[in-house]
């Protein structure tokens, strides 16, 4: 891979999204959807693809289908593929209304991808790392983070909602080497124990917007209005927005403005790539701000992304 500004690792996903449903049914109960969109998704592809569109030399490294190394390829992102052909990739079925979502997920080759995730990192010298999964080795991804920090290479990481990491040796010393930690606010009172040891937490917050929260700043932006249509997404769209904003050295409140922009306009489209902005849009707003509702870069699932 040629060096890039930005390397987004981790975890990427078909998503099935069955969205515009008037609430999520009752056990038993079969409900008709508005939209359906089958697309790829998850916390690697849909950052990536977000900062690529803003601008950003980017690249990933992942576990991807056939499907999403071809849409990556037309964001001109620059890929890893760690998938093998026979192997299974992984699937996320939502349900989606405009204030909530429940998920189904089959694995798929993402059970076998942190080993790989840390060989392929070996030779890289980004900018910026950003790291979208949840850790099983913390131990490892410790002595990664500190050698990418020894190297001058910067670095955040996306937990998404994953409780049992809580409870794993190193989370607080992991959460203390990285510059910035990604949350929304569920996941900022989950790991609040951990949180407490951020360099820098972004806690994305909805409809308010977001919050940069470090040891010397303490600012919140809103969030612009939109019309939702499907949330599927919207915090890893923030993820990307926030670091090209972050990577071109912009201070906390124009980083989180960008990040509310983006996150906004991936919820007006099914999924988490349909809606993203362009480099023009995400400056000035673009349509994001021009619609009915409101949403910011919190909502995005959780079992693998904000």
């Amino acid at each position: 891979m040629p060096r890039v500004d930005l390397l987004v690792v981790g975890e990427a996903f078909e998503d099935l999204i069955f969205a515009g449903l008037p609430r999520l049914p009752k056990r038993g109960e079969e409900l008709r959807c508005a939209h359906y969109v089958s697309t790829v998704g998850g916390g690697a592809v849909i950052t990536a693809a977000a900062a690529a569109r803003l601008g950003v030399a980017t690249g990933v490294i992942s576990a991807l289908s056939a499907a999403g190394v071809r849409y990556l390829r037309t964001q001109r992102v620059h890929i890893t593929n760690v998938k093998r052909a026979d192997e299974p990739h992984a699937v996320t079925a939502a349900l989606s209304t405009p204030d909530e979502r429940s998920l189904v997920t089959f694995d798929g080759v993402n059970v076998k991808l942190e080993p790989r995730l840390l060989r392929a990192m070996r030779r890289q010298r980004p900018r910026h790392v950003h790291f979208a999964l949840a850790p099983v080795r913390i131990d490892r991804w410790i002595r990664l983070v500190d050698r990418l920090r020894a190297g001058g290479i910067t670095t955040s990481w996306d937990f998404g909602w994953n409780p049992s990491i809580r409870a794993r040796t190193g989370l607080d010393r992991l959460i203390a080497g990285l510059d910035v930690v990604f949350m929304n606010a569920a996941e900022a009172s989950l790991y609040a124990r951990a949180r407490r040891r951020a360099r820098t937490a972004v806690i994305k917050l909805g409809a308010r917007g977001s919050r940069w929260l470090s040891r010397t700043v303490d600012v919140t932006v809103s969030a612009p209005r939109v019309r939702v249509v499907d949330t599927t997404g919207a915090g890893d769209a923030f993820n990307g927005g926030f670091l090209a904003g972050f990577l071109e050295g912009r201070p906390p409140r124009d980083c989180l403005r960008r990040g509310n922009v983006v996150g906004a306009a991936s919820t007006t489209k099914a999924g988490g790539l349909a809606g993203l902005p362009s480099l023009r849009a995400s400056r000035s707003g673009g349509h994001a701000a021009r619609s009915g509702g409101q949403a910011g870069g919190q909502a995005g699932g959780q079992r693998r992304r904000s």
